[in-house]
């Protein structure tokens, strides 16, 4: 059974709360920025700061209260981890050397709604779940950046050399051209110099292998991370609930155990006192006609 503070924790009403608090901390940030805002309401903007940082305090040790006799087992969570640490960040000195790091721990607070919502949970899970395959990707996708810039220095680099002069500057090119940014005017600057079927062979199969081919393996990668994210979600939540159920239903069934046995004992005493209380055969009549019936 839970006990009282885990199901507080566990509650919407906490978990919205919590949310709220977040994104409050985000707004508060982002006015702490402001020189003129600091100067007319500074007061109450670091009030609302350390109430905040006090939220988030009670909020950790309660969840750690929730588990119990094992309090460590809050640590088990990633999530939890990841609070904890910008909860110990925000508890710095403010002044000295740790002044930057307070300052950057009050801008990753807003962070903290990827761990209160699960959807963001979600996304940011298949990414990182995703990073090795992506990986491979990424270094397919630098072997062809490299043969089209070092190709691109040999066929543009006497008529563009401030695209297509030096390596640097090819790979700059190419991730103007990757991305689609203003791609035509590196075509139309080497258009009176080199013919137009070079030219569109080389921008048209760049475009098409590293826009439309290599970006969009890192699309499926993530959708197929996505995927087996919900099937380890699914998966989890179907664990916790059985080992929730398991106790209950052990204790449902002592108890009606215990009620077959009470009702037999009841069925045995029934039978002594009439047994008691006629002879012998009548009794043992009485037993076979009840056993017919």
């Amino acid at each position: 059974m839970n006990n009282p503070i885990q199901t507080l924790v566990e509650s919407k009403w906490f978990h919205r709360f919590i949310v709220a608090v977040i994104v409050l901390a985000g707004v508060v940030a982002g006015l702490e920025t402001s020189p003129a805002i600091m100067a007319r309401h500074g007061r109450l903007l670091h009030g609302l700061d350390a109430l905040i940082l006090a939220v988030f305090v009670v909020e950790a040790l309660l969840k750690m209260a929730a588990h119990g006799r094992r309090p460590w087992r809050y640590f088990a969570d990633g999530w939890n981890v990841f609070d904890f640490l910008i909860v110990v960040m925000c508890l710095l000195p403010v002044g000295g050397p740790f002044a930057a790091v307070l300052r950057l721990a009050r801008a990753l607070r807003l962070l903290r709604l990827v761990s209160t919502l699960p959807k963001l949970q979600l996304l940011v899970g298949a990414l990182l779940k995703s990073l090795s395959a992506m990986g491979y990707v990424t270094l397919l996708l630098t072997l062809l950046f490299y043969i089209y810039a070092v190709t691109g220095i040999h066929l543009f680099g006497a008529h563009d050399p401030q695209n297509f002069g030096s390596l640097p500057a090819a790979f700059l090119s190419l991730f103007r051209l990757v991305t689609l940014d203003n791609w035509s005017d590196l075509f139309n600057a080497l258009v009176p110099h080199v013919s137009p079927v070079k030219l569109a062979l080389y921008f048209v199969t760049f475009i098409i292998l590293g826009t439309m081919i290599i970006l969009n393996l890192f699309i499926g990668i993530i959708m197929n991370s996505m995927a087996e994210m919900h099937a380890e979600i699914a998966e989890r939540d179907r664990a916790r609930l059985e080992r929730e159920a398991d106790p209950l239903t052990l204790q449902d069934e002592l108890r009606s155990l215990e009620q077959a046995l009470q009702q037999l004992q009841a069925r045995v005493a029934e039978l002594r006192r009439k047994s008691n209380g006629a002879s012998p055969r009548a009794a043992a009549d009485r037993d076979l006609e009840k056993l017919s019936a």
